[in-house]
């Protein structure tokens, strides 16, 4: 055998010797040629009468050199980056984690926050039935020692060349990409609010910020007499319910203190109304037609279609209404700013014409970058968001990245599935749950066969007790599913 492997050895350089050899010849024969071309007399030229009105040929333009590519240098790279530390990037990058496909680093997450909060709890803060630092931890806890943490913000997206540009400068590059940094707060949108909250002495609150929500309680038991306004806005926002969730437990404060008879609003020290900008009270007809009925039963004036503008003379709101601009007095603004994506998202080649990282609806995946993927509120998966959302939305991503990473079709579907526990009083919650086109998809409805849509204790202590405990020991660490409970 080892002589056979020779003799083929010895045949091939043989036959590569002699190709060798008849190129070496034919190149001595090319030079030959070129040596006789040159060494004879160009041919003559013919004669021709010279004409002075004949310009001299221009002398040719050298070509333009091209541009230089520019050198990209990418700093760190990584198999998964995902961008955003709140509930979806956690609870993805934790879920992906604990498939045991990925070695130490080879998952980074960016953030430039020092602190996570659980945002759905700031109601009951508004409410009096918790305090804020109770329901925060520091970003650093949250984040396994297994990941790459980057505390940054995030500079920009460069998805055809699969990195991102961090605030500092830095590239970062990715084989897959989770976009979930949430949505901004627009405070802005509302003339006068950002002054008139940072006041102390307005009755001007919102539940909506860390620096605005202590200040919601206060001005709730301030109010002795006078007009109450609790406004939400036309458009996208966190959890759609929590407008109202903080008029009723108001109402609920005002009424145990003897300020507001429901029976007899007219007639009570003080009078409610809820601006919307929404032509109903909720967006799912079930739930939209019991909390109307509680409107009506305890005497809310409904002003629907009337998106709040602008804040004047300190106890002024402006509405743009139906039939334009109104103008209500008040003694009492809770005020729900409008909301959007970030810019870096919005200015983005990831996001669609509203500015949300543009997914399909069904696969989390994007529809032009096939390695990029999002969820929760940035995504522009129509649903509520909310961080129920996200406990359904997580794990089909999670599943669709990995099949794609292995060169296999996504094949996980998220129906739209979202809750929201929406607190009718100090003791009671009814608990809106539903998927895409508002059809209620009820998980207590169909185990016990039970109306969600009537206010409950037990759903009180899910909201107040239940839901905080799951979402930093179990969601965040990528181990709750929400209705599907525990997960691997």
């Amino acid at each position: 055998m080892l002589r056979s492997r020779a003799s083929l050895g010895v045949s091939a350089f043989a036959r590569s010797s002699a190709a060798s050899l008849h190129q070496r010849c034919a190149s001595i024969a090319a030079v030959r040629a070129f040596a006789t071309e040159a060494a004879a007399p160009p041919p003559a030229a013919t004669p021709t009468s010279p004409s002075p009105a004949d310009p001299a040929p221009a002398a040719p333009k050298p070509a333009p050199k091209p541009a230089p590519t520019p050198v990209i240098t990418i700093s760190k790279s990584h198999k998964v980056v995902v961008v955003g530390g709140g509930p979806a990037g956690l609870a993805i990058s934790h879920q992906l984690l604990r498939k045991g496909k990925f070695a130490q680093d080879d998952i980074a997450i960016v953030d430039p926050a020092e602190w996570h909060h659980y945002q759905p709890g700031w109601t009951l803060v508004g409410g009096g039935l918790k305090e804020k630092e109770e329901l925060r931890r520091p970003m650093k806890e949250l984040v396994d020692p297994q990941f790459k943490f980057y505390n940054q913000a995030v500079g920009g997206f460069t998805p055809e060349q699969n990195f991102i540009t961090l605030g500092n400068g830095d590239k970062i590059g990715y084989e897959q990409l989770v976009v979930a940094p949430g949505i901004n707060i627009n405070y802005d949108s509302v003339k006068g609010l950002p002054e008139a909250l940072a006041d102390k002495d307005s009755l001007v609150s919102s539940i909506y910020g860390y620096d605005t929500v202590s200040k919601v309680f206060g001005t709730i038991e301030r109010l002795r007499k006078g007009t109450a306004i609790f406004t939400q806005p036309a458009g996208v926002i966190k959890c759609a319910g929590a407008p109202q969730k903080i008029m009723w437990l108001a109402l609920d404060h005002w009424k145990e203190a003897g300020l507001y008879d429901p029976a007899k609003p007219s007639a009570s020290d003080i009078n409610i109304s809820f601006a919307t900008g929404l032509p109903v009270m909720f967006g799912v007809p079930k739930y939209s037609a019991k909390l109307e009925e509680l409107r009506k039963e305890r005497g809310v004036e409904g002003l629907f279609q009337h998106d709040l503008t602008a804040i004047i003379d300190g106890n002024k709101a402006v509405f743009s209404g139906p039939n334009g601009e109104v103008t209500k007095t008040f003694d009492f603004l809770h005020v729900t700013p409008k909301m959007g994506p970030h810019a870096f998202v919005k200015n983005s080649a990831l996001a669609n014409e509203a500015g949300y990282v543009d997914v399909d609806d069904a696969t989390t995946r994007h529809k032009k970058f096939g390695n990029v993927w999002s969820a929760g509120d940035a995504s522009s998966l129509p649903t509520s968001k909310t961080a129920a959302a996200i406990t359904a939305e997580s794990p089909v991503l999670v599943r669709n990245l990995l099949q794609v990473a292995e060169g296999k079709e996504p094949d996980a579907q998220y129906d739209g599935y979202t809750s929201c526990p929406l607190l009718t009083e100090y003791g009671k919650v009814l608990l809106a749950e539903f998927k895409y086109g508002g059809v209620p998809q009820e998980t207590f409805g169909d185990f016990f066969d039970i109306d969600q849509a009537i206010p409950r204790r037990s759903f009180y202590y899910l909201k107040k007790d239940f839901f905080p405990w799951v979402y930093y020991s179990s969601m965040v660490k990528g181990t709750w599913a929400g209705p599907k409970g525990w997960i691997n």
